[in-house]
């Protein structure tokens, strides 16, 4: 669906965040399978451990003085798992959302997903739509799920919306410029990223939030993700704060 050409797009910086503390963290949730695999266990273990571990994250949020927490589910390359694998992560999914709605909700978290839903099933695509109503009203901790999302694929689909746009006659090409792609982006209501983290020790971004984290921080951290814990969260974003931000400038 083409978003508006005139939508207004989240700014980096709003009255709201507290200071010295990043405002919008996102995390790529790495290491469910080799955590599960270190036990003895099959991967789907680890998914699960990862899944509750998710809820001690969102529920820490409010006291490191974090307002948006977007987290890494499931990305447009994980389809080459194995169909095993891949079965037993959407029926994860499908669980979290039935057990998790109505907490979410009462814990006043508002939810969003991004990504291109057209591959995931109807069941699943329901679901989504139900916790996205059902906590539309909240603002206490925004919480967004990347689902079937990958960064090159979110350009992509936000690039064709604006040819549309153009092609229409909305738009007029020779005004489009860097402030004009976010508008037709997933994440068109969010702020930037201001810190990104992924756990297990790999040092890649793995084709997330691409254009959205040109100015991020980001912490590689060898934590596994069932064992990312909300001291470890805290004290990265605490570091966060003693970065020196200067988005290509210098100081004075």
């Amino acid at each position: 669906m083409t978003q508006p050409a005139n939508i207004t797009v989240a700014a980096p910086h709003s009255p709201d965040r507290v200071e010295g503390c990043p405002r919008h963290v996102a995390i790529i949730m790495d290491g469910n399978g080799r955590w599960a695999t270190q036990r003895g266990r099959p991967r789907l273990f680890g998914h699960h451990a990862g899944a509750k571990r998710v809820r001690e994250i969102v529920e820490a949020c409010p006291d490191f003085g974090v307002k948006y927490l977007t987290i890494f589910a499931f990305s447009t390359e994980n389809w080459k798992r194995t169909q095993v694998e891949i079965a037993g992560l959407m029926s994860l999914f499908r669980r979290y959302i039935a057990k998790e709605l109505r907490s979410l909700r009462d814990r006043g978290v508002r939810v969003r997903f991004i990504g291109d839903r057209d591959k995931l099933d109807d069941k699943l695509i329901k679901l989504m739509n139900q916790l996205e109503e059902a906590t539309e009203h909240n603002d206490n901790v925004n919480l967004t799920i990347a689902l079937n999302y990958g960064g090159r694929d979110e350009v992509a689909r936000a690039t064709q919306r604006l040819a549309q746009d153009v092609a229409s006659g909305l738009l007029d090409p020779h005004k489009v410029d860097e402030e004009t792609l976010p508008k037709y982006l997933d994440t068109y209501v969010l702020p930037d990223p201001d810190l990104v983290i992924r756990t297990s020790g790999e040092a890649r971004i793995s084709n997330f939030l691409l254009w959205q984290s040109a100015y991020a921080e980001y912490e590689f951290i060898d934590t596994l993700w069932p064992d990312f814990s909300r001291a470890e969260f805290g004290a990265l974003c605490a570091a966060y704060g003693g970065r020196d931000r200067r988005f290509g400038g210098v100081k004075k």
